[in-house]
């Protein structure tokens, strides 16, 4: 009796867990992964959180984060680009302090004002406002753009710190912009449908007096569906000290990756998105 009301009691707080900070992508927001298949584990970093990134009671897109380096390692999501005014409120994760805390993103002034959540406990958990504060050559990078998201609602959702790297300034605002806005526009052309997973490889070096890690590299890859039988893939990677790119293969930034992370394999996208 006491062992199953023991076995009640840990699905309980699985259970609590599981929602905005999941267990699985697959069995929450799939919808956000090509063939509702994420990255393989490779890149998966040693404290991983899974968010499925809640606003306003809908699910936005995906990330997966790293508890240590307090950086999210990518953000996976549907590219469906839409007009809209910039989002200017940050905000954070809450079940990254705790599963009893709400499960949609909200500022810090909410959090710390209407659930005595305790500053010192937060600031343990994830990257906060202060930590981007008086940079130098590096600002708030996001990983999931606001303009590749089709409404204020959903731009809104991006402007979580959880999809947020220090990004070399320059690049930031330079030929890592032309690739969101430029290159992105000009290959999703004849896509119905298309794919993004956007990452980082955490670097040696950190802002905020050691809390946040400063990426070496930042890339970005798309699985484009054109129709039933054809599809195409492109990827990039930045190195995050320069204004520069390089645009790649799917199956070139997966080999890269796999030097960087040293690994023996990197798979980044379900095997009927082509690599070549």
């Amino acid at each position: 009796m006491l062992l199953l009301l023991l076995l009640q009691f840990s699905t309980c707080c699985l259970m609590l867990g599981n929602s905005e900070v999941v267990t699985s992508f697959e069995n929450t927001c799939s919808q956000f992964f090509f063939r509702e298949t994420p990255p393989k584990d490779a890149i998966k970093p040693a404290s991983p959180a899974q968010i499925c990134q809640l606003y306003k009671n809908q699910y936005r897109f995906a990330t997966l984060y790293d508890r240590d380096n307090r950086i999210p390692i990518y953000s996976a999501y549907v590219y469906q680009p839409g007009s809209g005014k910039r989002p200017d409120t940050w905000m954070v994760e809450p079940q990254l302090v705790g599963s009893n805390y709400q499960k949609e993103m909200a500022t810090e002034w909410f959090l710390l004002t209407n659930t005595n959540m305790d500053q010192g406990l937060l600031n343990e958990s994830q990257a906060v406002l202060q930590d981007y504060k008086n940079l130098t050559n590096y600002n708030r990078g996001h990983l999931n753009p606001n303009g590749h998201q089709p409404d204020p609602e959903y731009k809104a959702a991006t402007f979580t710190l959880t999809n947020i790297v220090p990004q070399n300034m320059k690049l930031n605002g330079g030929k890592w912009n032309n690739y969101e806005q430029e290159i992105m526009t000009s290959r999703t052309e004849e896509c119905a449908t298309t794919y993004v997973v956007v990452g980082v490889v955490p670097g040696n070096n950190y802002i905020a007096g050691g809390r946040v890690n400063k990426p070496s590299h930042i890339w970005s890859t798309a699985c484009c569906e054109i129709d039933n039988n054809h599809r195409k893939s492109w990827a990039v990677i930045a190195q995050n000290d320069q204004n520069a790119i390089e645009l790649l293969t799917l199956g070139e930034l997966e080999e890269r990756l796999a030097e960087l992370y040293r690994k023996e394999e990197i798979s980044l996208f379900h095997s009927d998105c082509p690599r070549q």
